[in-house]
């Protein structure tokens, strides 16, 4: 794992949000925002590799400079990039980095939980070996997430402050592309950089 931005405090308790960040939405900073009820840290998580799709955008430079932006702001923000995609991987990763001891939760919103809880990874009960080296916080995410019940002692809920449904990196990049309104779709703090990357 290598740390982009650092934040200053030794953690007990992480969240790990992980995603292709291209680029970071409003929907990214609602769900680290609100996970900061639950966790000390939040970290931004740029995986090198994504094991699931293909991508093609921004490169990794880019979007971690945008991250570190968002982050610098906020003293219980970190950037990192890891070497894993999966999120075992991630977590993995994560709890040598910060110690052995760290309680580790990964951020995600409904769809996101469902594809992961539902994968099949090839083996009986993996999900449940995984949910025991980290939790699951979920934002609602064009419906609420109801996990299943032999799942649920590992899956907790995250209260956004707002609606963010309609919010996507994919409808930031087609809103730029169309040159259509897409500002409020970004966070302030990385408008302007994404108005000179993405155009």
């Amino acid at each position: 794992m290598e740390f982009l931005h650092r934040a200053p405090k030794l953690p007990s308790h992480i969240g790990i949000l992980a995603g292709a960040f291209n680029p970071v939405t409003v929907a990214h900073l609602a769900l680290a925002r609100a996970a900061l009820a639950r966790v000390d840290e939040v970290v931004f998580v740029l995986p090198r590799t994504f094991p699931h799709k293909e991508y093609a955008g921004a490169g990794i430079e880019t979007r971690g400079a945008l991250l570190v932006a968002l982050a610098a702001g906020t003293a219980s923000f970190s950037v990192a990039c890891t070497d894993g995609g999966l999120f075992i991987e991630i977590a993995r990763e994560c709890r040598v980095a910060y110690g052995g001891s760290v309680g580790v939760s990964l951020l995600c919103g409904r769809d996101a939980a469902e594809r992961m809880v539902h994968w099949d990874y090839g083996a009986p009960g993996a999900i449940e070996k995984m949910l025991e080296e980290f939790s699951l916080l979920v934002a609602a995410r064009r419906g609420e997430y109801v996990p299943p019940p032999s799942l649920a002692h590992a899956i907790g809920r995250l209260e956004l402050d707002g609606e963010f449904d309609h919010v996507s990196a994919s409808e930031v990049r087609q809103r730029i592309a169309a040159g259509e309104q897409w500002e409020h779709l970004v966070p302030a703090a990385v408008r302007d950089r994404v108005r000179r990357q993405y155009r």
